[in-house]
């Protein structure tokens, strides 16, 4: 039986038709409504059928926070394909294995800049790829082409579209989005995600931020678009109710708080280092109270955010950061917050509606014990992705009776709230015992001098592994490394506090903002 469709680009489609003249996208002096928007989207979806794209083909996209990532995406789904979003760092090689691994068909890119120049890797990993047919380059407006051979030019071969098109229908169960996963350990894997489970996720800010179309927000988008939680909350968030979008193509504390008061954003959302970013950037120039006056939402996710951090953030603006828990296997919100109450320093929240959660062991047992227990969290619910593509054991690996293994371990208080406690990746196992690196982290941001910190397990030859804090300090802090292991010492467990700390200039940090700790080892 066909059921009904819930393509993800009605999230564009149904808003343009209730607010046709309404800002959809901000960026620079460029101000693009809801009818633009989905006139170009309608020329993508031309562009791909004439290309001989049919539903259910992979069409892959790498394009940073750029105009040209949203019509594309759209236009894509309107096609009846599916989206490929691919991370813009990229090299031509790890571009042909995503490309040959999704199937993909066509490809979009962005051309990038001479620091960063994406299309370059887009291009030649396109002609290693043997199966993908179609190339578009996105071209950026500077230097010609420097590349070898001579990729089509999106903008000319876009221009002659028609500006009207019919969506293709497609069934809610088919896949809209392949979000391939970081990668740490193996291969990539792409989470194939239906048109309902994007769908669904991007409604569900009724419930989690009281949005409401009449009185649409204004949405700053840092968070990259190719990754679940920008492409999620703030993308197809903000056309499901009718919002504006503010792009910043890469976050920059400073020109993103100049664009949070030039254009009164009333929702900011993205991960603890830019959070951290945003609060050190503030000073005598910044007006907060503004700032503060406009915030309605304040969101976090995609790593823990420290509760220092969270603090300092509501002491400046007055708001409280809403701590949400996802991963791109759940489209990808699974608990957030509840807005309106008080908050729970360290918590993820609740379930949303729809999903579940709940504490298992590693034989998929659950937990039902009390507060201290730790377990795996597993999801269930509409967010819950068909699977990983072409990966039928390590989809049997990740989902057992409709219930998707997190691989992050957690804890549940007696209200039902959940608390990260780490990656299970990231234990660090000290002669027997377990260390939980954000434990530690939460009280090494405690010490004045600290103000970003990473803490890892390094080989040790009796305990195993070692606990190692990598810290940057606050500027003009004398702070030795030893006073600072002696510190923590007076404040944690023996077999918890680092004996090595190190102090850097910064962190490694992923394209999405998070610490990129397998890089300190």
């Amino acid at each position: 039986m066909h059921r009904p469709t819930r393509n993800v680009s009605r999230v564009l489609t149904d808003s343009a038709s209730r607010y046709p003249e309404r800002a959809a996208i901000v960026f620079g002096d460029e101000l693009i409504t809801y009818r633009a928007l989905d006139a170009a989207a309608n020329q993508v979806a031309n562009l791909l059928v004439s290309r001989g794209i049919q539903p259910g083909d992979k069409v892959a996209l790498s394009c940073p926070n750029l105009p040209h990532f949203t019509s594309i995406y759209f236009g894509i789904l309107k096609a009846g394909a599916a989206v490929v979003p691919l991370n813009v760092l990229l090299k031509a090689r790890e571009v042909a294995y995503h490309l040959t691994d999704s199937d993909a068909k066509a490809y979009f890119a962005f051309e990038g800049t001479p620091e960063l120049p994406i299309g370059q890797a887009a291009w030649e990993g396109f002609q290693a790829s043997a199966d993908c047919t179609e190339f578009f380059l996105i071209e950026s407006g500077g230097a010609p082409w420097a590349g070898d051979g001579a990729p089509e030019s999106y903008a000319s071969v876009v221009a002659e579209q028609p500006v009207t098109f019919r969506t293709v229908g497609r069934d809610e169960d088919d896949t809209a989005v392949v979000l391939y996963t970081s990668g740490t350990t193996g291969h990539p894997k792409g989470a194939e995600l239906r048109h309902r489970n994007v769908y669904d996720n991007a409604l569900a800010g009724t419930d989690l931020f009281a949005s409401d179309p009449e009185h649409p927000d204004t949405y700053l988008c840092v968070l990259p678009l190719f990754h679940a939680f920008g492409q999620t909350v703030i993308q197809n968030g903000a056309f499901a109710f009718g919002g504006t979008i503010v792009m910043q193509p890469r976050f920059e504390a400073r020109s993103a708080l100049r664009l949070m008061l030039d254009h009164d954003v009333t929702f900011f959302a993205g991960v603890p280092t830019m959070y951290w970013g945003l609060l050190a950037a503030l000073d005598d120039t910044v007006d907060v109270a503004r700032l503060a006056a406009n915030l309605r939402v304040a969101a976090a996710g995609g790593s823990a955010l420290p509760a220092e951090i969270h603090k300092q953030f509501e002491d400046r603006f007055g708001v409280t950061i809403l701590e949400g828990y996802g991963l791109s296997e759940t489209s990808p919100i699974a608990s957030f917050s509840p807005f309106g109450e008080a908050s729970r320093v360290g918590s993820i929240g609740v379930p949303i509606p729809g999903v579940e959660m709940k504490l298992i062991r590693d034989d998929w047992s659950e937990i039902t014990g009390g507060a201290d227990e730790i377990g795996e969290i597993a999801i269930k619910g509409h967010n819950v992705m068909k699977g990983y593509y072409k990966r039928p054991e390590a989809t049997a690996e990740a989902i057992h009776g409709g219930w998707f293994r997190s691989g992050d371990l957690a804890r549940r208080d007696e209200d039902g709230f959940y608390y990260i406690v780490d990656r299970s990746k990231d234990m660090i196992i000290r002669g027997g015992f377990n260390v939980y690196p954000r434990e530690v982290e939460e009280v090494l941001m405690e010490h004045p001098a600290v103000s970003l910190v990473a803490v890892i397990g390094v080989p040790h030859e009796s305990h195993g592994q070692e606990v190692k804090a990598v810290v940057v300090k606050k500027a003009g802090s004398g702070t030795t490394e030893e006073e600072l292991a002696a510190w923590s010492k007076e404040r944690l467990a023996a077999y918890k506090y680092p004996r090595v700390v190190q102090f850097v200039d910064e962190l490694p940090l992923t394209s999405t903002g998070k610490i990129l700790k397998r890089e300190l080892a």
